[in-house]
């Protein structure tokens, strides 16, 4: 059953949902990606969990930007 505040899409918890695992995947992509190039574990986590946090706010958004237009490409 769908959310009554979003009948036609992914419900806020949804979107939370979607977000975070989508982070966690990229954020270890981008630390390894960090560590290849600089060498360093430690600049590699510190690069890795300001992308966590500051991204998975912009996908959050994103979403429902994309939720809220609606009727793109349906």
């Amino acid at each position: 059953m769908k959310n009554a505040a979003a009948p036609e899409g992914d419900s806020h918890l949804r979107s939370v949902a979607k977000a975070f695992s989508w982070r966690v995947i990229a954020t270890l992509t981008t630390g390894v990606i960090a560590y290849l190039v600089t060498g360093r574990l430690d600049t590699a986590a510190l690069i890795g969990g300001i992308e966590f946090v500051f991204k998975i706010g912009i996908f959050y958004v994103h979403e429902r930007v994309w939720m809220w237009q609606g009727s793109l490409g349906r």
